[in-house]
């Protein structure tokens, strides 16, 4: 009888075992995949909205593919398309708060979505693409001064003014 109990026991310390490194490699696989899909290349670009499109390939990872655009800011400012490139900002913004690494990657992801928008104004020459390359330098300084919440915002002191980390 005693060996029925021990081989038991370490049947269920067999099965804990499994349970506890299964949720770890999930939870590794799935900050891989973001921070994959939130590097400033075009090649990060591509693959993101390559499983935008595939949400359902991505369903057990419990990503938040939710987007609001540009926010208070047109979707595609004078005609440029900015859409897709906020987007993808919104996704990095999102789902890097809701696994509590918001702060470590928030500079990298305001800086892939500087890169997209770049990318938007290559296609552009002359004039147009003047003034294309200053939209998107102000798209990019708006995120980078002022995307961070009431709650981020002691983390971001330095680059936030009180009066607008208040209002939000």
């Amino acid at each position: 009888m005693r060996r029925r109990s021990i081989v038991g026991m370490s049947a269920a310390v067999s099965a804990a075992a499994v349970l506890a490194l299964a949720a770890p490699a999930n939870a590794a696989t799935k900050l891989q995949l973001m921070s994959s899909w939130s590097q400033t290349s075009s090649s990060s670009y591509s693959a993101f909205h390559n499983a935008r499109a595939h949400q359902g390939d991505y369903a057990g990872y419990g990503f938040d593919w939710g987007t609001d655009k540009c926010s208070s800011s047109p979707d595609n400012p004078f005609g440029f398309p900015f859409e897709n490139s906020c987007i993808r900002h919104d996704f990095g913004y999102r789902n890097y708060k809701a696994v509590g690494q918001f702060g470590a990657n928030k500079d990298r992801i305001d800086s892939a979505f500087y890169a997209d928008l770049k990318r938007v104004c290559n296609n552009y020459g002359g004039a147009t693409g003047a003034s294309c390359d200053a939209t998107a330098w102000t798209y990019y300084q708006a995120v980078s001064i002022f995307g961070v919440s009431a709650a981020d915002a002691p983390k971001y002191a330095d680059k936030v003014p009180a009066a607008v980390a208040e209002s939000r």
